[in-house]
């Protein structure tokens, strides 16, 4: 056992405060990104947190990279036959965060996830790297398998296989966009008073934007 009260930081690198923020949330999180990622430090700044409900009714989440964000949403990509891409099926309400250490800033996105087109899936797919377009094929992605070995051998095969040969993007593999409805920004303050400013979208695409207490 470790006690880990004692763990503390005190918050003091910024603030968010109403007089300079926009009115939508997508071009806050456009510059809180771009000032993470140039202020430098190892961090994967598209590193996010998607949470969902899984088919038998508890949360999960993991890390998974952001691809691309828009004024629709947020786009990452999976496996569609994945734990994470079944619970998507059954229920499209997830949740993305952003924790940005360097900053001392957090993000919370509520949002409706929905597949992307097939041209998008395609033109991400043509993008990556062999090695990863091999990777989709080869992993039934949360399948219970025997041993890394059975992974590598499946992975020798398929290089034999698609040696000179065009990978093609398997129809299980592909984008989601997530439609915000409601977006948080989390600014880390002194003394625990952090400031919290949430957007809620309305009927007629606006923005509500609320404080909340700390």
């Amino acid at each position: 056992m470790q006690d880990l009260s004692n763990y503390r930081k005190s918050y003091e690198k910024s603030e968010l405060l109403e007089s300079n923020i926009p009115e939508d949330p997508i071009n806050l999180f456009n510059r809180w990104f771009h000032e993470t990622e140039g202020f430098g430090g190892n961090e994967e700044v598209n590193a996010m947190t998607v949470s969902t409900v899984g088919l038998d009714g508890f949360p999960k989440a993991r890390v998974v990279l952001l691809k691309k964000f828009t004024e629709e949403g947020f786009i990452f990509y999976t496996n569609y036959n994945s734990e994470k891409g079944k619970a998507i099926e059954a229920n499209p309400n997830i949740c993305l965060s952003f924790f940005w250490h360097s900053m001392e800033r957090q993000v919370i996105i509520k949002g409706i996830a929905q597949k992307t087109s097939e041209v998008i899936s395609d033109n991400y797919f043509d993008s990556r790297p062999e090695g990863s377009k091999l990777g989709a094929l080869v992993s039934n992605q949360s399948e219970v398998i025997p041993s890394r070995t059975y992974l590598e051998e499946n992975l020798k095969q398929l290089e034999e296989d698609f040696d000179s040969i065009v990978i093609p993007r398997p129809q299980h593999w592909g984008g989601y966009l997530v439609v915000p409805v409601e977006v948080e920004f989390w600014q880390g303050r002194a003394n625990r008073l952090h400031d919290r400013i949430r957007y809620k979208s309305l009927e007629d695409f606006s923005w509500k934007i609320e404080r909340l207490s700390p």
